[in-house]
C-alpha cells in the first residue's frame, strides 16, 4: 500500500491529532538516537505537547550537561559580538573626545579674543560657533535661574496652604491624588 502525500496543516480531530503526535514524536526520537549512534553526535531534543507535557532526549549524558555545552558554544559568539560592540563604543568615544577637544580650543580662542589677549583674529565660522555656544549657555543659565527662583516660592505657598486650613489642604491633596 502506497503512502499519500500528507498536507501540512493542523489536524482538526483531537483524537487523530493525539495519535499523530505520539507516532511522530516516537519517530523523531528514534531518528535522533540513530543520528547519535551513526555519527557519534550529541543530540538533544525537547518536545512540549499541546497539553504542556515535556518530552526530552539527551543521547549522551543528561540534558542539563547538553544545555551547558550549548551555552558555552553560543557564549563564544556572544563574546565576539560584545567585543565588536565595545570596539565601536571606544571609537565613538574617541571621536567624541576629538570633537570636544576642538570645541575647547575654539572656546579658549574666543575667550582670549574677548579678553583682548588673543594671538589673532577669529574667522567668521569660529565667531558663529562661539555665538552658538554663548546663546546655549545663556539659555541654560536663565533656565536654572527661573527654576531656582520658582521652586522655593512654590514650596512656601504649599507650606502656607497646609498650615492655613487643614480641611482645604486635604481637599486639594485628595483631589490631586484622585486625578493621578
Amino acid at each position: 500500500m502506497a503512502r499519500g502525500k500528507v498536507q501540512l496543516k493542523r489536524i482538526e480531530n483531537p483524537v487523530h491529532r493525539q495519535v499523530t503526535f505520539c507516532k511522530r514524536r516516537a519517530g523523531l526520537l528514534k531518528k535522533a538516537k540513530e543520528l547519535s549512534v551513526l555519527c557519534d553526535a550529541e543530540v538533544g531534543v525537547f518536545i512540549i505537547s499541546a497539553q504542556g507535557k515535556l518530552y526530552e532526549l539527551a543521547t549522551k549524558g543528561t540534558m542539563q550537561e547538553l544545555v551547558e555545552k550549548y551555552m558555552k558554544c553560543t557564549r563564544g559568539f556572544q563574546v565576539a559580538e560584545s567585543e565588536a560592540i565595545i570596539e565601536k563604543r571606544v571609537l565613538d568615544c574617541k571621536d567624541e573626545v576629538i570633537m570636544m577637544a576642538q570645541e575647547i580650543k575654539l572656546l579658549e580662542k574666543g575667550l582670549w579674543s574677548i579678553l583682548g589677549g588673543g594671538e589673532g583674529a577669529m574667522t567668521l565660522d569660529e565667531l558663529h560657533a562661539l555665538e552658538k555656544h554663548l546663546e546655549s549657555w545663556i539659555y541654560q543659565i536663565r533656565t536654572t535661574k527661573v527654576f531656582n527662583s520658582t521652586v522655593p516660592f512654590l514650596a512656601d505657598v504649599f507650606h502656607d496652604l497646609k498650615h492655613i486650613t487643614p480641611y482645604f489642604y486635604y481637599l486639594i491633596i485628595g483631589d490631586y491624588l484622585l486625578q493621578s
